[in-house]
């Protein structure tokens, strides 16, 4: 039924044809052709003083909570993992996730899946709540049964907070740990690939792009907020990437080229994300919200992908079909092996290598990559 969900999303897509990126200015920090894919190796950020870091997104930052679910939105066996030591674990890559790259950074341990923190003591240095095929709305990823929607990810860090208040001593002692602390958002592709351009939705039919975008905007604010009324006071929001160019658009190509009408739909819903920052910075000048415009960052490496040591853009490491993303990787599939010269790990996700270096410039990047500071700037910000 994966592949199914992946058919009708093609169904879904009109006419392909060749995607034109922006002009880049800006650059990776401490990576390049020379860099390699090991995750972590730019760490030794210890000292920035966030004690934890809670993370809610999609399967671009998932690490397993999906894994006990009846889902068809999993990947808890192998080749996914490959690279990672612990080998299979929920994360959709061969290795490091995103948040994985900038946990370490920030000089914490790896976080756990909110499975995998049932004791106070397990989620001290944060939690991982996100889901794959989770979205901003509700009914986002129904195509794959089981996933937890941003609002239950919201309602499963309260339980983490009760759980924390009773080790801390009390909400009070808690607080001023959840002012220090990092939160990681990163939601709404899924409202796009797994509803709006679903053809058994009706989500089309009801809005056009520019409400549908100002629909999704208005909720994530809402749900921002609540985060907030619960603590939450460092937030890193990072863009929906480019998805023009991942194998799935490419493989329903007659010509394997990019689907721009796809990024059509993503670039105003950034647009308001990038507006909704401001505005909350304006509106609540005791906390700190940054912007990780990712779609910038995925942008620059598909059009210049040799200047960052990639040398296959156009096809997942693992897959089946047209540019291996028919079909995403399906247990026991033999991956390429050189996979630190893939941009996409399967048919929808890119490859540790990637991940690091998003991770790395999410973390100490410049204005035009993370606004309108970087990560460990807003672990050191003081309100």
């Amino acid at each position: 039924m994966a592949a199914a969900a992946a058919l009708l999303l093609l169904l879904a897509l009109g006419g392909a044809a060749a995607q034109v990126f922006p002009p880049w200015n800006g650059t990776f920090p401490g990576f390049g052709p020379g860099s390699g894919g090991g995750a972590g190796a730019a760490a030794g950020a210890g000292a920035t003083g966030v004690p934890a870091m809670f993370v809610f997104g999609d399967s671009l930052t998932d690490n397993g909570n999906n894994n006990d679910l009846q889902s068809l939105a999993k990947a808890n066996y192998p080749p996914y993992g490959i690279d990672f030591a612990g080998g299979p674990t929920g994360r959709f890559s061969n290795g490091f996730t995103m948040v994985d790259e900038i946990a370490q950074l920030l000089g914490l341990p790896l976080l756990p899946s909110h499975p995998d923190a049932s004791s106070a003591d397990a989620a001290l240095h944060g939690v991982n709540f996100a889901s794959a095929a989770a979205g901003i709305l509700d009914n986002t990823g129904q195509n794959f049964v089981g996933r937890i929607p941003f609002n239950q990810q919201i309602k499963n860090f309260e339980q983490t907070l009760d759980q924390l208040g009773r080790k801390l001593g009390g909400a009070s002692r808690l607080a001023p740990t959840l002012a220090r602390s990092i939160f990681y958002v990163g939601m709404g592709s899924n409202d796009y690939l797994n509803n709006y351009l679903m053809p058994n939705y009706n989500t089309r039919n009801e809005y056009n792009g520019d409400q549908y975008s100002t629909l999704l905007v208005q909720q994530y604010a809402k749900q921002l907020g609540t985060l907030y009324n619960l603590g939450a006071r460092r937030f890193v929001i990072a863009g929906v990437g480019s998805m023009a160019c991942i194998p799935n658009m490419r493989a329903r190509s007659p010509r394997n080229v990019c689907s721009p009408d796809v990024d059509d739909l993503i670039i105003p819903f950034n647009n308001k994300v990038k507006a909704m920052v401001n505005s909350l910075n304006a509106n609540r000048p005791n906390a700190k919200f940054i912007y990780v415009d990712n779609y910038a960052m995925i942008s620059e490496i598909l059009r210049n992908p040799w200047s960052y040591g990639f040398s296959v853009i156009d096809r997942g490491c693992c897959g089946i079909g047209r540019n291996r993303g028919m079909i995403t990787c399906l247990p026991f599939l033999r991956p390429c092996l050189n996979r630190n010269t893939y941009i996409f790990w399967d048919a929808f996700h890119p490859t540790e290598r990637v991940n690091v270096l998003l991770g790395r410039a999410a973390f100490n990047g410049g204005n035009d990559v993370v606004y309108p500071m970087n990560i460990q700037q807003l672990a050191a910000w003081q309100p």
